[in-house]
């Protein structure tokens, strides 16, 4: 969890501020242990990690593969694909959590925190650090995948290991947007509706599928300032070798931006709704 998240979500608690840093950190890790142990007596909610990486990235290998690197050059088209795949990891897993969060409330779970003293920041934190759990496990089935198709490293495990991390930190603001999606829509069918307008203009709209440079010159604007594109750019040559630098802090002002304007949107609508 970065400390962005922490720090924006712990300050935006207004009235309960009285709960010092210990004590919330104490709170998330219960929530958190509550959250995994949710997991673990329901292991379908586990299925969308472990078969759509491979989904995605069988599908878009030997379907667009050979008409964007030739037939036959799918190989070529895995090292392109893979950290694009990582980076729209964290926008699947974001929608699922608004979905969650919008049936805990309808189903009356939230509410029985309201008499528990403990942060309301605390409740949504534990919810991303458990989301960002499920992360991890999807991208590491998305690299085996990878790996098993031929992709390769070009930099180094370190290299790799950032690639990850920046994947994860902007997965984590995303969340945001979609907990503050989930306590503001009335049903978990309309977080999707609106999830899935957002959603396919940012992912296709962007350089993870495909170079931008056979799109119209409109949608080629767009894909320049779509922030998908910044990190799957930052993921792409953090594994494959390329100037990182811009597209990495380009990335990470996006990841900053979305939380500090967000989480305390999504706690103040938590507080009111519980």
């Amino acid at each position: 969890m970065s400390a962005v998240t922490v720090g924006t979500a712990a300050a935006a608690d207004g009235g309960e501020g009285r709960i010092g840093l210990r004590a919330h950190l104490r709170h998330i890790g219960a929530l958190s242990r509550r959250n995994a142990l949710q997991i673990k007596q329901n292991p379908e909610s586990m299925f969308d990690v472990l078969f759509m990486p491979v989904v995605f990235t069988l599908l878009f290998v030997y379907v667009f593969g050979g008409a964007i690197s030739g037939k036959g050059n799918q190989a070529d088209y895995v090292n392109y694909l893979v950290p694009g795949l990582m980076a729209m990891s964290g926008l699947n897993i974001a929608m699922a959590v608004g979905t969650g969060m919008n049936e805990d409330v309808q189903k009356g779970v939230m509410d029985r925190f309201r008499a528990l003293p403990i942060a309301r920041s605390s409740v949504l934190i534990a919810k991303i650090v458990v989301e960002i759990g499920r992360m991890v496990v999807a991208t590491g089935i998305m690299l085996a995948m990878g790996f098993l198709l031929g992709l390769e490293i070009k930099t180094s495990v370190p290299a790799l290991l950032a690639a990850v991390g920046l994947s994860l930190v902007f997965g984590a603001s995303l969340m945001w947007i979609f907990m503050l999606l989930g306590l503001s829509m009335k049903t978990a069918q309309a977080v999707q509706g609106v999830a899935m307008i957002v959603l396919m203009p940012l992912q296709f709209g962007s350089s993870i599928f495909a170079p931008p440079e056979s799109m119209p010159g409109w949608l080629r604007t767009f894909t320049d300032y779509n922030p998908l594109s910044n990190l799957a750019d930052a993921v792409r040559n953090l594994i494959n070798g390329g100037p990182v630098a811009a597209s990495v802090w380009a990335t990470l002002a996006w990841a900053a931006a979305i939380t500090l304007v967000t989480a305390p949107l999504a706690v103040a609508r938590f507080r009111r709704r519980t």
